[in-house]
């Protein structure tokens, strides 16, 4: 069951910060550039692929026109902070699956920008007609874990040395997955609308 589009953009108050929470399209791939070129070294394991090459971001702004990823983008005063992107195969056995990344910057961390752009996934989720969303994080991530598993996430599976940084040093990857229309189903029976990302 899919849910009717959701329009955007949609504010929300995070802290201090008024953020504005928009779908990317490709006229935002300039500021993505400048939000990815700031972000921690480490920050770059949330994602599987090389995201500060040029070539990855002209495939991300293209998968965006095909639909295989649907990103968001966090902006304060107009200033992009975060983003996500939920990837999909629809050709695949997990056609049903999307896979969350989620990146944050690192000054504006802490104010609730991240889980505000968690809980429009999971509206974006159903939107998209998906069951479920796996999230991949390296275990040294325990910060952004926490913050996933606060909003329903569990742990899957734990792939020992998987993943290799840049200097070559490996590390373990976490896989944590969320039933999306479950909880959707037990929010609509309980009244809570679109509040699908607690729980």
């Amino acid at each position: 069951m899919t849910e009717a589009p959701r329009t955007y953009p949609r504010h929300v108050d995070c802290g201090a910060a008024a953020v504005a929470i928009d779908r990317m399209t490709p006229a935002d791939q300039g500021d993505l550039v400048r939000f990815i070129a700031a972000l921690p070294p480490e920050d770059l394991l949330f994602v599987p692929r090389d995201i500060t090459h040029p070539k990855v971001i002209d495939a991300w702004m293209q998968a965006l026109q095909t639909g295989h990823i649907a990103s968001l983008t966090a902006r304060v005063d107009g200033v992009l902070v975060g983003c996500t992107s939920i990837y999909t195969d629809r050709m695949s056995w997990s056609r049903h699956v999307g896979e969350l990344r989620v990146l944050v910057a690192a000054g504006t961390r802490g104010q609730g920008i991240g889980r505000a752009l968690i809980q429009e996934c999971f509206l974006q989720a159903l939107e998209l007609g998906l069951a479920k969303l796996v999230a991949h994080m390296t275990t040294n991530q325990a910060r952004a874990i926490a913050v996933f598993e606060d909003l329903g996430f569990r742990p899957e599976a734990l792939l020992s040395g998987h993943v290799a940084d840049r200097a070559g040093a490996l590390h373990d990857l976490v896989i944590l997955s969320h039933d999306v229309r479950a909880v959707a189903a037990r929010h609509a029976a309980y009244g809570l609308g679109d509040s699908v990302a607690a729980g």
